[in-house]
């Protein structure tokens, strides 16, 4: 399964040891993460205001992140400017899910899936990793 992260899910996978870095290791032991260059920039950016001491994780992180580069097509859904680019990187690099914590941006298309691609929180992202083990 392809998933892309958002910039608050790479932001928050920096802490180690944090309940998010461990799905997000849980995720890349089995399948792949993606994330786009704009998510990266936006997660180095907060990092580096907000918590420089979790830039190596973030560093380690990315290691294992196939970056993809930002698109920008029309989608059937109203985005913000800054955030259709994410979707479309998901849409454009055959992501089944575009995990984000960002409610206040993604909240109105959360649990929709856009052209192929289910807008997720971190939580559904655990429920289907969960499911699968079973």
């Amino acid at each position: 399964m392809r998933v892309f992260l958002d910039a608050n899910v790479l932001f928050s996978a920096s802490n180690a040891g944090s309940n998010i870095a461990r799905l997000i290791a849980w995720l890349v032991d089995k399948d792949v993460a993606v994330s786009s260059d704009l998510a990266v920039e936006e997660a180095r950016r907060n990092l580096t205001l907000k918590r420089p001491a979790w830039l190596p994780a973030f560093g380690d992180l990315l290691a294992r992140v196939e970056l993809v580069p930002s698109a920008l097509f029309p989608l059937p859904v109203t985005l913000a400017d800054k955030d259709a680019p994410l979707l479309c990187a998901a849409i454009r690099s055959r992501c089944r899910l575009f995990v984000t914590g960002d409610r206040r941006d993604f909240g109105h298309v959360m649990g929709q899936t856009i052209e192929g691609v289910e807008v997720a929180s971190p939580l559904r992202l655990a429920q289907l990793l969960a499911a699968r083990r079973r």
